[in-house]
């Protein structure tokens, strides 16, 4: 208690006596119905966390409606006996897993299907990497001016819409009137107009993989090159000092450090090349009359569009896409694995 000389004992002031009760909370009290700052924290961070699929959802929604729905669709006829009869009366005639027995009892899918479409489509994965890693380095080494004009080049062979690209490579190796053709008689290598092209199986995939890589090169190389502006210099600089040679230094420095950059572009040239659709059926026999080139995307299509089995072309479609996803998901296991061990 204080005491004033003038006026004898005072009571206690309230601001200086009274300890700070339960509503005060960080130097500033809580008003009645204001909810606890862990509460409010809790709301602002659900709140982040919602924003951005509320960014995101116009386009979620676009992509729910062109792929999930059709994706769902193709898998419903695939458990179907759907064809003309089908789309007239509207009624559904359920076969459970008759199309996908058939299928895989089929010995076209086991000898021909499924070899022309791996086979196919590894040596055209590996075939692009290695010449888009080529044309990478070979842009890292070339002039300001020089790697522009090449740049260019390149890119208009991406650009290049994949039909024009077909018919293009379809003219070079013609029968009678084609460049190759035409080289190899005067030659007298061939006679033209007993050689065919298109016929054979090993020939007409040897001119589909020309196409192939011709078309999807360029993507490698303009993406291992942006990663090749990545590395530090002193890290080939120190290597070469050190007394390693070109290949050592590339397999060594250069493919570790963007190890990421050659997974993704061969995660996707798998899933381009897996698929191949126009550059085989555009091709003279790839419509339909040689069934020793059809892959499972050709395949489908003539079931489904040719013969009208919709069922069955929906069951090789989903086969494509199931080995389509497990690739991916091997492929995507190994790039977060090392991702883990960095």
């Amino acid at each position: 208690m204080a005491t004033d000389r003038a006026t004898g004992p005072t009571r206690p002031r309230p601001e200086q006596d009274a300890r700070p009760g339960p509503g005060v909370l960080f130097g500033r009290a809580a008003r009645p119905g204001r909810p606890a700052p862990d509460a409010a924290r809790r709301r602002a961070h659900r709140a982040r966390a919602l924003r951005p699929w509320l960014l995101l959802a116009p386009a979620l929604t676009v992509l729910a409606v062109l792929l999930l729905w059709p994706l769902l669709r193709v898998v419903l006829l695939s458990f179907q006996d759907y064809g003309l009869r089908q789309i007239y009366t509207g009624e559904t005639h359920w076969t459970g897993l008759d199309n996908y027995t058939t299928l895989l009892t089929d010995s076209a899918l086991w000898t021909t299907v499924l070899p022309n479409t791996v086979v196919f489509a590894a040596v055209c994965v590996a075939l692009t990497v290695i010449t888009g890693t080529l044309v990478a380095l070979l842009l890292q080494r070339l002039g300001r001016t020089w790697r522009i004009i090449c740049s260019t080049v390149v890119m208009t062979a991406w650009a290049m819409p994949a039909v024009t690209g077909t018919y293009v490579w379809i003219w070079i190796f013609d029968p009678l009137g084609g460049i190759v053709s035409g080289g190899l008689d005067a030659l007298g290598l061939i006679e033209p107009r007993e050689t065919n092209w298109f016929t054979d199986r090993w020939s007409f995939y040897a001119i589909a993989t020309l196409n192939v890589v011709h078309h999807g090169f360029p993507f490698v190389a303009i993406t291992v090159f942006a990663g090749l502006l990545t590395i530090p210099r002193e890290l080939p600089e120190a290597a070469l000092m050190d007394g390693a040679n070109a290949w050592q230094r590339f397999w060594k420095i250069t493919v570790p450090t963007i190890r990421p950059v050659f997974t993704v572009v061969t995660i996707l040239s798998t899933i381009w090349d897996f698929k191949v659709f126009a550059q085989i059926y555009l091709m003279p026999g790839g419509s339909g009359s040689n069934p020793d080139i059809f892959n499972l995307g050709v395949w489908s299509y003539h079931q489904s569009f040719v013969k009208n089995e919709y069922g069955m072309g929906s069951a090789i479609a989903v086969l494509l896409t199931v080995l389509l996803l497990a690739i991916t998901v091997v492929y995507l296991r190994a790039l977060f694995k090392e991702r883990d061990d960095l």
